[in-house]
């Protein structure tokens, strides 16, 4: 066996992460037979095209993961985190995906979600200290 090294790299090349992700996904898919999966990429912009805010996150198993929702705090309570969500709860579902699931930290938007229909199953409390993580999941209604 070659020797191997292990280093440190706070800002890896996105081809390294992307290598590490693919190889990930390619596991998760000859494990499991399900090689359904397709990313989910939203985003906000004005009319200079800068970015202000988004969703990111990917649909695969009959889920969606929500990775990341974020929207520029000018922006916030004007209904663009739901325009967010209902996009891409949308996708989900026309990509057969009838659940969801997220993570939301307590210091976050644990309300939003909630009033959208998600429940908590699981948290992590002092994560960051003093704080709480929470695992949440919903099902997805299909739209008519």
């Amino acid at each position: 066996m070659e020797d191997v090294t292990l280093h440190y790299e706070a800002f890896p090349a996105e081809a390294q992460v992307r290598f590490i992700e693919d190889s990930l996904v390619g596991h998760n898919f000859a494990a499991t037979g399900i090689g359904e999966y397709f990313p989910v990429g939203l985003f906000l912009a004005n009319a200079r095209g800068e970015c202000l805010g988004g969703l990111t996150g990917y649909t695969w198993g009959g889920w969606l993961h929500v990775k990341f929702l974020w929207i520029a705090s000018v922006l916030r309570g004007q209904g663009h985190g739901t325009r967010l969500m209902d996009a891409a709860e949308a996708f989900a579902v026309e990509h057969g995906c009838p659940r969801a699931t997220l993570e939301t930290f307590s210091f976050q938007a644990l309300g939003f979600y909630q009033k959208r229909g998600y429940e908590v199953f699981g948290k992590l409390d002092d994560y960051p200290p003093g704080h709480t993580k929470f695992y949440l999941r919903k099902a997805l209604q299909e739209r008519t």
